[in-house]
């Protein structure tokens, strides 16, 4: 059986680079690196969040602390797959996650009907008290997105992702479901993330500088509810007020 992670700590940089800026870094750190055991897959990513988006409008407004609670597919979940149940918390730019497998059907029972659903664990416990802190929570985002990911070959838990064709919806809220969605980045803009539990190493900071390469800030759920869910949000509250003035 495949040892999964389930607890990380780790500072992750964000830089949105070009389609021809990623075919350079990937040859420029194609001698310091190799694929992670995904290697390119497409992940999907259910978001969960209370009934008036209380997770994502907090994160929105970029305080010290933050956190997001989502299930995690690596390709097309099956009864069969093994999803992840993960919450992601920010505190000072250092993100701290916990996550643990399961069966998509089981993940979702748990998340949105805790009571019937035992497990146990400490991480378990975090994230029923993190269920239980916020409420009952549901689905609210579906995001996916095509993913590159290696690990530096010094073993020193340094990652570099790229992400692609990064889609939303509100629809077929499902990790079984087939991938379509509103983009939300422009075309030929790729994601890049440097995940890292201290400094950058020397050879990835001088492609950096040599590639003019800066770091942004930017949110894959935050951004879904921006061009997605809150103008639905305006739309919906602009037909009650006709109705009520009809």
């Amino acid at each position: 059986m495949m040892k999964y992670q389930t607890v990380f700590k780790r500072y992750e940089l964000k830089y949105l680079i070009t389609t021809e800026q990623k075919n350079t870094i990937l040859q420029a750190i194609s001698s310091y690196v190799h694929p992670d055991q995904y290697g390119k897959t497409t992940i999907r990513n259910l978001y969960f969040d209370t009934d008036n988006y209380r997770l994502i409008r907090r994160s929105i407004d970029k305080p010290e602390y933050k956190e997001k609670l989502r299930i995690r597919s690596y390709g097309k979940a099956d009864p069969d797959s093994v999803v992840f149940v993960e919450v992601k918390k920010k505190y000072k730019s250092v993100v701290y996650k916990r996550r643990i497998p399961f069966s998509e059907s089981k993940a979702i029972d748990w998340i949105c009907n805790k009571d019937q659903v035992v497990v146990n664990g400490q991480i378990a416990r975090e994230i029923d008290y993190f269920i239980d802190f916020y409420g009952r929570m549901r689905p609210t985002v579906l995001l996916s997105y095509d993913r590159e990911a290696f690990y530096a070959n010094d073993d020193s838990n340094f990652r570099i992702t790229f992400d692609e064709n990064i889609l939303c919806r509100q629809t077929e809220l499902s990790l079984s479901s087939e991938i379509y969605g509103v983009p939300i980045l422009e075309p030929e803009k790729v994601m890049m993330e440097i995940k890292c539990s201290g400094g950058i190493p020397l050879w990835m900071t001088g492609i950096l500088s040599k590639e003019r390469i800066y770091k942004t800030s930017f949110s894959k759920y935050g951004t879904a509810y921006r061009k997605l869910v809150f103008p639905g949000i305006n739309k919906k509250a602009a037909e009650t007020e006709e109705d009520k003035n009809a």
